[in-house]
């Protein structure tokens, strides 16, 4: 498996065999795509990930316009996701101090 694979599966908390759904349709995700082309960033940060099916990933290489939505689908994700484990984390804390 691929570093940026990882990274993006790491995030998520997705297992291999898991059903990852394409950001953008819905559909099987089967590329994990670096929105800002990889020899430019060298970087494979979450920021620049994202699931995509074949069609979504092709329009993605070819559209800038459909990447740069891809961009904002994305980081619109990552802080839904980044917002989830804080409220997750407030709770757990609160429950912890109930108990004590």
């Amino acid at each position: 498996m691929q570093n940026h694979t990882k990274v993006y599966m790491n995030f998520f908390g997705h297992g291999e065999q898991d059903f990852i759904p394409c950001e953008m349709c819905g559909s099987r995700a089967v590329d994990i795509h670096h929105i800002e082309k990889r020899n430019k960033t060298k970087n494979d940060y979450i920021e620049n990930l994202i699931a995509l099916c074949r069609d979504c990933h092709i329009n993605a290489e070819s559209d800038t316009s459909f990447n740069s939505y891809c961009r904002i689908e994305h980081l619109e994700l990552v802080c839904r996701y980044i917002y989830a484990l804080i409220d997750l984390n407030k709770k757990l804390n609160e429950n912890r101090k109930q108990i004590n």
